[in-house]
């Protein structure tokens, strides 16, 4: 491709992504695709010969762009909902241009530093102590697969050479974590060895957190059995409910057992930079670690998950490993990004980072999360006031649980959930919303998250008007 011809594409396609940006809502939030449909579309083999960009972005909008979920369309209330932002974009595009292979100081070294920067100035706005190192993964699995790998090698001794298999001298290792906790702390404790039978689900109150009297008991009771426990993860913000366990309370059992404190934070820890929601991470200063994703509340395109480390030297010491080739002058003058992690290649993504907190500025970013909780409140109080809806958990930040329950209608569960799966099921279709759902103590609960930058109050209201409305048709 020529640079004319980059130029003439490249505009065409900034073009399409500013317009689509300001009216994503054109599309359906939801594809209307069938399964296999966009694949049967699609040749079965590469082309001989190379074919024009006016062929290929041709075929982006008539084969793939049906079968895109909008997540940056205002009416996406699933999961958690996100916002790529116009700078975040911009950063990506640039980087992809630049093509940095962070590994190395050496291989470059504005990444290499940039992230050391950025990731200082977003600790300070959340108010973590300075003696938390930070580093860049994709996702918040990764990164608190790292973290979990840091409490192995503190805790079990010699496990980076002999590993854990077949060793007299190692009792089984416990990690804990509340019954609420993200499905990642699964997936870890597998990955690193230690078996899923490992993982101490702790019950959870009322409100959804940790009971800090179980966890105390389950890990006295593993000690008595001669078993060896080296972590807890506490949650603030948990995926189904944003619940926030009892992190002061924990850290204070962490520190009498001499455990690894992990904190996942991954939606809710930028909560902390607005002023009244300090104590979001109240405790989390006495973490080893924790884990924070801006591809999640901080407008930044996916991915990019920050793992903060009070112990840096104990994930370093897991993992470094530096053959003759990747020996440099700098060696022991230079942090490595590729010694914090089992990757060698990195990619440039504090960039991104790095525009977004500068475009929006720390005032910007106040001003959007405290309207993303200012509305999942205001729509916790329309279910409030409805006779036929009932809020099935707190509403700590921007995420509302609801379900319908019809008022004087004596339903079974087993009917209610068919009820509820039903109109979310049908609000879905309208193409105008997305909504997704957890259980809640055995009940079937509609989740509406707010975090998207367009999504204005005539969204939510829409929404409650799509699932009232879709409950008078069942």
């Amino acid at each position: 491709m020529t640079s004319d011809e980059f130029k003439r594409h490249g505009h065409v396609l900034v073009d399409w992504i500013a317009d689509y940006l300001e009216h994503s809502d054109r599309y359906p939030v939801l594809p209307r695709v069938r399964p296999g449909e966009i694949r049967s579309a699609l040749p079965d083999r590469a082309p001989e010969q190379g074919e024009p960009f006016e062929r290929m972005f041709a075929d982006f909008e008539r084969v793939l762009l049906p079968g895109i979920t909008h997540w940056n369309h205002p009416g996406f209330f699933a999961y958690f909902a996100i916002t790529a932002s116009a700078p975040g974009i911009l950063a990506d595009f640039l980087s992809a241009a630049l093509n940095q292979q962070a590994m190395l100081w050496r291989t470059s070294p504005a990444a290499t530093e940039l992230e050391e920067v950025t990731l200082a100035w977003l600790r300070d706005l959340m108010g973590l102590p300075p003696d938390f190192e930070g580093v860049i993964y994709d996702t918040a699995s990764v990164s608190t697969l790292h973290a979990l790998a840091a409490a192995r090698e503190a805790h079990v001794a010699h496990v980076r050479a002999r590993g854990l298999a077949g060793r007299g001298d190692v009792p089984a290792v416990c990690v804990y974590c509340s019954e609420h906790t993200h499905s990642s702390i699964d997936k870890s404790v597998i990955l690193l060895g230690l078996g899923q039978d490992a993982l101490r689900k702790i019950p959870a109150d009322e409100k959804f957190r940790m009971r800090v009297d179980a966890l105390a008991h389950a890990v006295a009771d593993d000690r008595a059995a001669g078993r060896l426990p080296i972590a807890v993860v506490a949650t603030v913000g948990s995926t189904s409910t944003t619940s926030v366990d009892p992190v002061p309370a924990i850290a204070d059992i962490c520190s009498r057992e001499r455990l690894w404190l992990h904190v996942d934070a991954a939606y809710a820890g930028v909560a902390a930079i607005v002023p009244e929601s300090r104590d979001t991470l109240a405790g989390a200063d006495r973490a080893d670690s924790l884990v924070v994703n801006p591809h999640k509340w901080l407008f930044t395109p996916f991915d990019l998950s920050v793992l903060y480390c009070r112990r840096m030297d104990v994930l370093r010491q897991a993992f470094a490993l530096v053959p003759e080739y990747l020996r440099t002058a700098e060696t022991g003058n230079v942090r490595n990004l590729m010694d914090t992690g089992i990757q060698l290649g990195r990619r440039f993504r504090a960039l991104k980072l790095w525009m977004v907190l500068r475009h929006f500025g720390a005032d910007g970013i106040r001003h959007h999360l405290r309207e993303h909780m200012r509305l999942a409140r205001t729509f916790a109080e329309w279910v409030d006031a409805d006779p036929d809806m009932e809020r099935l958990a707190p509403v700590p930040f921007s995420v509302v649980c609801f379900r319908l329950k019809p008022h004087g209608d004596d339903r079974s569960e087993a009917d209610l959930e068919a009820l509820n799966q039903q109109a979310m099921d049908a609000a879905n279709a309208s193409g105008e919303v997305f909504l997704s759902h957890t259980k809640l103590s055995g009940r079937f609960a509609i989740r509406l998250a707010v975090g998207h930058l367009a999504t204005r109050e005539q969204h939510i209201r829409r929404a409650f008007e799509l699932i009232k409305g879709a409950a008078r048709g069942v």
